[in-house]
């Protein structure tokens, strides 16, 4: 459901990051404050299982794929907040927005899928790595799925059909960078829905409105809060 202004889906990135840390709990109950129509965020598989809401491959100078549920969950970040498991973030949305969930951590397609399964009300799947998404496709193929294109992706029209051919993809989520007119034109013949990232500008974000994407990802969802198409 888009309930942004001008009818463009308002998505926190990694929560209201700009006023909390990043990925925790905090960071999505203030974007939600706000009025994000939807939070994006980062997983990850520990050792044993478990799928983590965290950026970064590592936590506490381990690994996390080396590490336990237990010696992450025991990792104090900053102002001594801790670690989200995926199933918490999801629990504490349920159904007031959408949650995007970005598959970081090599090899964490399967776990993640089954707790989104288990726990999620609205959620879906994407990441840079196409080949991760091609296997969630196999996995859950009715979960809906997107593809991250990165700054400076060269040929960037070709490299999104072709991964949107692999993966059967829903979703495009480029840099803000890459959109413009000939690229929203191509994302249309292909029916994918455009989500731009990290739009962090008023600027930006009026451009891109005005070139009609379905959704913009901010650091501040403040910033979206009077947009005009």
């Amino acid at each position: 459901m888009l309930t942004g202004s001008a009818g463009i889906e308002r998505v926190a990135h990694r929560g209201a990051s700009r006023e909390c840390l990043e990925n925790t709990l905090a960071a999505f109950r203030v974007a939600l404050e706000r009025g994000a129509d939807a939070v994006e965020l980062d997983v990850h598989a520990t050792k044993d299982g478990v799928v983590v809401v965290h950026h970064d491959p590592d936590a506490g100078g381990r690994p996390l794929r080396d590490s336990t549920w237990a010696e992450v969950s025991a990792v104090s970040l900053k102002d001594g907040q801790r670690i989200p498991r995926l199933q918490d973030v999801l629990s504490d949305v349920g159904d007031r927005a959408q949650v995007y969930i970005e598959l970081k951590g090599e090899g964490c397609e399967a776990a993640t899928l089954d707790v989104a399964r288990r726990v999620g009300r609205r959620y879906a799947v994407h990441s840079f790595d196409h080949a991760m998404i091609e296997r969630a496709a196999r996995l859950a193929p009715a979960v809906a799925r997107g593809i991250l294109l990165d700054r400076g992706t060269k040929g960037v029209v070709a490299v999104m059909k072709d991964a949107a051919r692999r993966t059967n993809a829903r979703d495009v989520w480029p840099h803000h960078s890459l959109v413009d007119s000939p690229f929203m034109s191509a994302a249309s013949a292909l029916g994918l829905r455009v989500v731009a990232w990290t739009v962090n500008t008023a600027h930006d974000a009026s451009r891109l409105s005005a070139l009609g994407v379905a959704g913009l990802c901010t650091d501040d969802v403040r910033l979206l809060a009077n947009l005009q198409a």
